[in-house]
């Protein structure tokens, strides 16, 4: 598979998330094995490992199962610490080292928790291993390889029951899955219905907490290929994860409305001036945010406060978060998927007794169309003719001026 080929991708786990089954599923539609193995080469990992991927059954449906095989003699613990440090001055693209380094974080930061210790004294044992290695890196690697435009993860089953670990039995859903769930705000599906096995672990929930866009039910699904990753163990039901990407969005006919994706950015804000407020709202806007619109509210303490949205397109989310955090003191960002129905539209001038004036002019699904001034533009106008916005809006109504296009319709 080509990299490069934007479309927007559901992870659709069933009966859980595990590192193979995303990485197995990640093989099955389609990405070279190589795209695993260079980082891994690049984190002097290469003698560690091999990859044994075999098509099988599990439940009577077919998909990848991924093994990988141990070829260290000795596995050492490694401690986060040293890991991150190999992370860090290993020759991988900032992107991926980015996401890698961003998946240990949480994984080391979740067990910190959990064991009450500091994150830099995590022993990875089951995660430091050279398995969850190879998944950790290579879901990353494979994830930047298909350069998804959205990630959407279906929200996992825990399962019940225990699990073997180093620190011994454990209850599932595992300490670790927990503690990621809440930082990351993850919904798991839980209760007496789902077999008694760890269904979800922390390495693949860690995986999709950073990669993915949320979680969440897709309101449409239009499966344009299906990646399936098998796992290992027998379960009353197929035991499988499936990546599905998406057709891209099929054309409408010229005179309809298209629907389009959005993430909704909001933080609620009352220790700026209103200097430092309208520079934030100046920079979301020049980063490529859609709109921002900021509305007054009562906050903690009956401090007055500001409510300030954003409307995003899903893969300008990431860019925009940075300017949240570099030009606002919020805490916390809250994100929510949202979509709209947007008429096609085209910019171009209208032609008045007074000069030029940049207008927009939007199709109807009747057919009608309809224009309307940008507002800088008319009042620039008006002030030249003497008159009011409203005044010359008003009698340019009144004629038939000609619309002069100066690019196709686009949603």
């Amino acid at each position: 598979m080509k990299p490069g080929v934007a479309a927007s991708y559901v992870v659709d786990c069933p009966t859980g998330l595990a590192g193979d089954m995303l990485l197995a599923s990640c093989l099955d539609l389609g990405v070279s094995p190589e795209v695993i193995h260079a980082p891994l080469r690049a984190l002097g990992f290469e003698n560690s490992y091999g990859l044994r991927v075999e098509e099988a059954r599990n439940g009577g449906l077919r998909g990848l199962r991924l093994d990988v095989e141990l070829r260290e003699e000795h596995p050492p613990h490694r401690h986060w610490g040293e890991l991150r440090q190999r992370i860090l001055t290993a020759a991988l693209s900032p992107l991926l080292r980015e996401k890698v380094l961003s998946v240990f974080t949480a994984l080391a930061e979740a067990e910190a928790a959990v064991h009450g210790i500091a994150a830099e004294e995590v022993h990875f044992h089951e995660v430091g291993a050279i398995d969850s290695l190879v998944d950790v890196v290579g879901v990353c690697a494979a994830i930047e390889h298909l350069n998804p435009i959205s990630l959407w993860c279906v929200p996992p089953p825990a399962g019940r029951g225990g699990v073997a670990t180093a620190h011994g039995l454990l209850p599932v859903p595992a300490p670790a899955v927990l503690e990621l769930a809440r930082r990351h705000v993850v919904e798991l599906r839980w209760g007496d219905d789902w077999p008694e096995a760890e269904l979800t672990t922390p390495t693949g929930l860690a995986l999709m907490a950073v990669l993915a866009d949320g979680f969440g039910w897709p309101e449409q699904l239009a499966p344009e290929a299906i990646g399936t990753g098998l796992g290992h163990r027998q379960l009353d039901r197929p035991n499988l994860l499936r990546l599905i990407r998406q057709h891209p969005q099929a054309p409408t006919a010229s005179n309809q409305p298209r629907w389009q994706e959005l993430t909704v950015q909001e933080a609620w804000i009352d220790d700026v001036s209103a200097e430092a407020l309208a520079w934030l709202i100046q920079q979301l806007r020049d980063a490529g945010a859609l709109d921002v619109a900021c509305s007054a509210l009562q906050m903690k303490k009956g401090r007055p406060g500001t409510a300030v949205t954003a409307l995003v397109l899903p893969e300008q989310a990431a860019d925009l978060r940075l300017i949240w955090w570099r030009d606002s003191p919020t805490l916390g960002l809250r994100e929510r998927r949202q979509g709209r129905w947007v008429l096609p539209r085209r910019r171009g001038v209208l032609s008045t007794p007074w000069g030029e004036l940049a207008a927009k002019q939007m199709l109807k699904p009747d057919g009608t169309q309809s224009v309307k001034p940008e507002r800088d533009a008319l009042q620039q106008l008006a002030h030249r003719a003497g008159l009011s916005p409203e005044t010359l809006w008003q009698k340019l109504s009144q004629e038939r001026l000609p619309f002069n296009p100066e690019q196709e319709w686009t949603c």
